[in-house]
């Protein structure tokens, strides 16, 4: 009960900081900060995850400090959030379908020792429409928070899995190098 008034909690400052607008990228205005855990996080960097020619979301990744290092990022037991602002429609296969490419390609071995909570993460998953906003958040004792909107789709607790869903947009073998560096401010 207390995880889930948490994660409620954490929808409502994720909804309250949605209006202050910051930056644009391909007509998406993102905003500077967003609340996580009760901590103001403040926007890295915009990325824009294109598929083929065509668009898909434009990515933000706030942290409690600007870094430019991923490993660090990926690393540091602190909170992190990134934000997807879908500029297409996508199906849950297709979803499901990156989400399962990311993880193969940047987190393997972690993602097949987190496969439960991956499952889990999969279920919560439902199409989006363009305009659709996900949220992804990670608090230190609380673990990942997935919100669609202003709505919590889930939480997964432990630190081990962040690190597998962050090492999506942040390892090896991003979606796109311009995503990454984007969201780096690099």
């Amino acid at each position: 009960m207390k995880t889930r008034f948490a994660a409620m909690a954490l929808a409502g400052l994720l909804a309250g900081t949605m209006a202050a607008q910051a930056k644009e990228l391909a007509g998406v205005k993102v905003p500077d900060t967003l609340i996580a855990g009760g901590q103001t996080l403040t926007l890295n960097g915009l990325g824009l995850r294109k598929k083929a020619i065509f668009s898909v979301y434009v990515g933000g990744l706030y942290l409690v400090a600007p870094s430019k290092d991923a490993a660090a990022v990926l690393a540091a037991d602190a909170p992190k959030a990134v934000s997807m602002h879908f500029l297409r429609g996508v199906t849950k296969p297709q979803l499901i379908d990156a989400f399962r490419e990311g993880f193969e390609g940047n987190a393997k071995e972690k993602a097949a020792a987190q496969n439960a909570n991956v499952q889990r993460l999969f279920g919560m998953l439902a199409d989006v429409k363009e305009g659709d906003i996900m949220v992804f958040s990670y608090v230190p004792g609380q673990g990942t928070t997935a919100a669609k909107g202003e709505r919590v789709i889930g939480l997964i607790e432990g630190k081990e899995f962040a690190d597998v869903i962050f090492a999506l947009w942040l390892g090896p073998k991003p979606p796109t190098e311009e995503l990454k560096k984007g969201m780096l401010g690099t």
